[in-house]
């Protein structure tokens, strides 16, 4: 039997709006110039709303008034958290969690009409299917902006989402069809395919996916998600894509099937479908027609849908742990710094100055004996501390030539997002590599859980500044980091610069640790980070 989680309704409760057509009113007068007031006073209405004791009927007509106000200002609020680095500061945090609280106040809603339908209201018995879409559809939501702040959450939620699909299920609702006219394909859904969408965004998201492509993906979903069987059994032929599987007594979402135990709990989703649709769109775009043509919407270009239907395409149906290298998974410390001022002074073990200036050493010294009383080592990584390099404990999860997956060992620390410059040195490892953030969320625990995409090679700190006529930047040198050329894997070698620092054509002149010159000019752009970019060159 489903348990509805529900406090008891309350006659002292008095929301602005009783019944539909007060609500539509109060709507109406509703100011929604202030983003930050009229989504807490929409929290705040529908929270007594939801403790006012009223007919099953007309509570869910009222809802459905609400929903388009609801989620229009749920999807402007949310925009304030678009790419902000983790963890959120504690007023984004606030923004987060306001955002999971409106939408936990639909289901509260939504589940008294589904609790009173259980009861055995005559009013909404023809209404099941609807209650329950609208439950799994709150619900999913709550974990779909979790996914989309980058924030771990409870297992709760998987657990509420399965039971009421289960639910839907052993009542033989779930294939029925029902109006959704706030879903993006803008038709008729069904309780199996809201939950498969939720599921099948679950399993592809990565944390490094921005908000616009998971709002792609939750488009095309609409779309796919109607054609997608969930079954109590499967079969499988050499050469398909392997099936997918979700447990309903379980407090996850899909995992590979080699991950899941047969039982009648069990579920499992063909992907051998949706690997031809993936695969025969990417052809045709490939052949020239629009993204329009494939059903894939306005705004997306034909390489970005191109690049965005490969990756899941490996994600969902050809296996997302398949390895490109031999990893390591024992655990051992990670020190890790960030930005080229402090990747530079860790990777060259003193930090950045313009070479050749006795002046700004003598004042540097001056400084520090004014600070500390004496002047510090260059080469003491205490000392590099203390001026401001400090370097953060991680731990490593998992690790390969590749990259590696990293914990925070303490909750506080700095902020970070996707494609930001880090240099990290593993277990006894005498140097640093150079590397990228690929994604980072927060744990429950608080604690910040990161992957990094290592650069190739062992990287050399430079001092590199622009010659010729007619400079965009100073004419003064800066901190730099080298990349060698690794013949083997056919690697030519590259520099990494400041972000904006590259133009092409650009005569550089780099000076080396051991003073050596080298000019050089700017050739094309590898890779732009959020903090640096990775440049080829050619020596000159």
């Amino acid at each position: 039997m489903l348990t509805l989680p529900l406090d008891p309704t309350d006659d002292r409760a008095d929301p602005a709006f009783k019944e539909a057509a007060s609500c539509a009113q109060w709507l109406g007068q509703l100011q929604l110039t202030n983003l930050h007031a009229a989504h807490g006073i929409l929290r705040m209405q529908l929270d007594e709303f939801n403790r006012y004791p009223m007919h099953g009927l007309e509570r869910l007509h009222t809802l459905e008034l609400l929903r388009e106000t609801v989620s229009s200002v749920q999807g402007d609020y949310a925009k304030k958290l678009a790419a902000k680095k983790l963890p959120l500061s504690t007023e984004e945090l606030t923004v987060f969690v306001s955002i999971i609280g409106l939408w936990q106040g639909m289901v509260t809603g939504y589940q008294r009409c589904l609790q009173a339908h259980i009861a055995g209201d005559e009013q909404l018995s023809p209404l099941g299917a609807l209650l329950c879409q609208r439950c799994l559809l709150y619900s999913g939501l709550q974990i779909y902006e979790y996914l989309c702040a980058g924030y771990e959450f409870d297992g709760r939620l998987w657990r509420q989402l399965h039971a009421l699909y289960r639910f839907s299920e052993e009542r033989g609702l779930h294939l029925a069809e029902v109006p959704d006219s706030l879903g993006n394909s803008a038709r008729s859904t069904a309780c199996r395919s809201t939950y498969v969408k939720l599921l099948l965004a679950s399993y592809a998201h990565r944390a490094d996916l921005t908000r616009s492509q998971m709002q792609m993906l939750d488009r095309w979903l609409s779309l796919w998600s109607t054609d997608i069987a969930l079954e109590h059994s499967f079969t499988r032929s050499r050469g398909d894509a392997p099936p997918l599987a979700v447990d309903l007594e379980s407090p996850l979402g899909l995992l590979p099937l080699q991950q899941m135990s047969q039982t009648d709990s069990v579920r499992y989703l063909a992907m051998v479908p949706l690997s031809k649709l993936l695969r025969v769109k990417v052809i045709l775009l490939q052949q020239g027609q629009s993204p329009q043509q494939q059903e894939l919407g306005d705004g997306y270009g034909r390489a970005e849908c191109i690049e965005f239907l490969n990756f899941l395409l490996q994600r969902w149906c050809e296996g997302r742990d398949e390895r490109m290298a031999e990893r390591q998974s024992e655990l051992q410390q990670a020190q890790v710094c960030y930005g080229m001022e402090s990747c530079y002074a860790h990777i060259a073990n003193k930090p950045f100055r313009q070479p050749g200036k006795d002046a700004a050493v003598d004042d540097l010294s001056r400084k520090q004996i004014e600070a500390f009383g004496h002047v510090l080592s260059d080469t003491d990584r205490h000392n590099l501390s203390e001026m401001g390099f400090a370097l953060e404990t991680w731990r490593v999860q998992d690790e390969s030539i590749l990259g590696a997956q990293l914990l925070r060992e303490k909750i506080s620390g700095v902020r970070l997002g996707p494609n930001q410059l880090v240099a990290v040195r593993a277990g006894s490892a005498e140097t640093f590599a150079l590397g990228a953030v690929s994604w980072v969320m927060v744990k429950q625990t608080g604690q910040l859980h990161a992957g990094v995409r290592y650069l190739p090679g062992a990287a050399e700190a430079v001092a590199m500044k622009a010659t010729g006529i007619n400079l965009t930047v100073s004419d003064k040198y800066v901190a730099a980091l080298l990349l060698p050329a690794m013949s083997a894997l056919n690697i030519p070698p590259s520099l990494i610069a400041p972000r904006d620092w590259f133009k092409p054509g650009r005569m550089v002149e780099i000076v080396q640790m051991d003073k050596q010159k080298l000019n050089i000019r700017m050739e094309f752009s590898v890779e732009k980070g959020v903090d640096y970019e990775r440049i080829s060159f050619t020596p000159v």
